[in-house]
């Protein structure tokens, strides 16, 4: 089965004639992939690229792809993923992922953009201050969530009730807040972080909610789940449709 012209094309867009090895090693398994990433895949979901290596991007991270992640993203960047927006990716992890898992992929990022030439650090993007970062942290829940998150920071037992002050200030107040990626934005690549590493789907189905509801709507996340696919497999792909249909029906 040979590739079709479109797919060497589109392959050969991304990666600029830089072949894998794996094309010597592994000529049949590469050819049908290909095919399916470059051709199949492609053609179906009609995603812009950024909007598709960007989701790739959070998806390899929440798979602990690091190998692919480190091939793939010079190919991200030059189809407009900016350092700013790649680095906003990899930060934002942190609060879905935990830094065990992101570290290894801040210094792959580090190492790709210091190969193209990208000065670091780059320029700081804190949309707020260590003191006010729960308040903000706040009104981003609302403004995504709803006003049934005003008091959610202080909500729960006692005992466990600073986890979620700590949702409001960390994971909202420390990265949503920040410039870089919008809030359609970030909520894409979060639905990614918890797609692609599994185990998640209650905090994945609030997540498919909360993208719909500004403006990330059902047929849109059926696409980033459908171009993710060749990355984090059938199942962790399934379990995200299930999710988007749940949240929709609600």
């Amino acid at each position: 089965m040979a590739m079709t012209e479109f797919s060497k094309k589109y392959k050969e867009k991304i990666f600029q004639g830089c072949e894998s090895e794996l094309i010597e090693t592994d000529p049949e398994f590469m050819e049908r992939f290909n095919h399916f990433v470059f051709d199949e895949v492609v053609n179906q979901v009609k995603l812009d690229d950024k909007i598709g290596f960007m989701a790739i991007l959070a998806a390899l991270l929440g798979c602990q792809g690091k190998e692919a992640f480190r091939e793939l993203l010079p190919a991200a960047m030059d189809l407009g993923v900016t350092p700013v927006e790649v680095k906003e990716i990899v930060y934002q992890a942190a609060a879905y992922l935990g830094m065990g898992r992101v570290l290894p992929f801040l210094k792959i990022t580090n190492e790709v953009l210091t190969e193209k030439g990208v000065s670091l650090p780059l320029e700081g993007q804190a949309g707020n201050t260590v003191e006010n970062r729960r308040e903000t942290g706040t009104q981003v829940q609302v403004e995504i969530f709803g006003e049934g998150m005003q008091d959610f920071w202080q909500s729960g037992p006692r005992e466990s009730r600073h986890i979620n002050q700590w949702l409001a200030e960390n994971c909202f107040g420390d990265y949503y807040t920040r410039n870089g990626l919008d809030y359609k934005q970030r909520e894409m690549i979060t639905f990614c972080f918890l797609a692609a590493q599994g185990g998640c789907e209650p905090q994945l189905t609030s997540h498919a909610a909360a993208n719909m509801r500004i403006g990330n709507g059902k047929e849109f996340l059926i696409r980033i789940i459908s171009q993710c696919l060749p990355y984090i497999g059938y199942p962790r792909s399934l379990n995200a449709l299930s999710c988007v249909n749940a949240a929709a029906k609600k």
